[in-house]
């Protein structure tokens, strides 16, 4: 089926280090990217791991290498990611986006890589991860048939093998003719639509990648750890502002700590307009009735 599309539809996958967002780094980034009129582009990037405060390439642990098939020598003389975010960005920036478990992973660990190069190369870009609307292609799948993506593939596509798996351009590719696949397979349940399918399963809860905020039934960002679990951040902020001073200088991701400064910025926004908003006829009123009962002498 044809996706149904009004803007570009980003899918990607990741491969990297390891499986901790806030230290490993990306090895190789995948698009593909599905316009309106169908056109498909893709492009695959192989990234020199980088520790930027260590100046040195990271290490790809075993495991990952197990998995993926790529090691330390293999990607020793591609790009840093830091040389490629420009492009990175610029095939972001337009697009919805789509990929196969990556609102839990590639998506965190893409957001902390390009936090990294606003941290450590000083650069910004006009872009927010957090207001891209995101399908995620195993939400679906575990919606109606709970397997993994070689299952999915095997299931929704008539093939019996996912040819090259585990390396990101056959993953992102596969995701891709996967999420056709179900909209043909359960016409009546899903529509082809990207507001859609990117809130099936309901609304996002995190704020932050790492789950270190969350949003309540108010709309109200919630602390979810410590000893501040359970409170709002506004409250927090208003009775304790040091612990926002505390994140920015522990060893959370740098998703988190842009999180609670953007929290911190809005709070101080509203604080500095409350400030200067004009009183109200009752509050002048009322400010005028305290004044005249605290005060017992003549004026003249």
């Amino acid at each position: 089926m044809k996706l149904n599309l009004e803007r570009p539809l980003l899918f990607f996958d990741i491969e990297s280090t390891g499986l901790n967002i806030a230290t490993d780094s990306i090895i190789e980034l995948s698009f593909v990217k599905v316009f309106p009129d169908s056109e498909e582009r893709i492009k695959t990037w192989k990234v020199c791991p980088w520790d930027y405060a260590a100046g040195a390439q990271k290490h790809i642990s075993e495991s990952a290498s197990s998995v993926n098939g790529v090691h330390d020598q293999d990607v020793k003389d591609c790009p840093k990611f830091y040389e490629i975010v420009d492009e990175v960005v610029s095939w972001l920036k337009d697009s919805d986006l789509a990929g196969f478990n990556s609102a839990k992973f590639d998506l965190p660990i893409l957001a902390e890589e390009i936090e990294r190069v606003r941290e450590y190369c000083h650069r910004e870009f006009d872009i927010n991860l957090h207001e891209k609307r995101m399908i995620d292609v195993q939400t679906i799948y575990h919606v109606m048939e709970p397997r993994n993506l070689k299952a999915a593939y095997r299931f929704y596509c008539h093939q019996d093998e996912l040819p090259n798996a585990h390396t990101a351009e056959a993953d992102t590719v596969a995701t891709y003719e996967v999420l056709k696949g179900q909209l043909d397979a359960y016409p009546d349940t899903l529509r082809n639509d990207v507001g859609f399918l990117s809130n099936l399963g309901g609304r996002p809860k995190n704020v932050d990648y790492a789950g270190r905020l969350v949003w309540d039934s108010n709309s109200q960002a919630v602390i979810s750890f410590g000893k501040h679990k359970g409170k709002t951040a506004r409250e927090v902020y208003q009775k304790e502002p040091s612990y926002f001073a505390w994140i920015m200088q522990g060893e959370f991701t740098l998703d988190t700590k842009r999180q609670f400064a953007l929290l911190k910025e809005q709070f101080d926004k509203e604080k500095k307009a409350e400030q200067n908003r004009p009183l109200s006829d009752q509050e002048t009123a009322e400010a005028i009735r305290m004044l005249q009962g605290n005060f017992q002498g003549r004026l003249f």
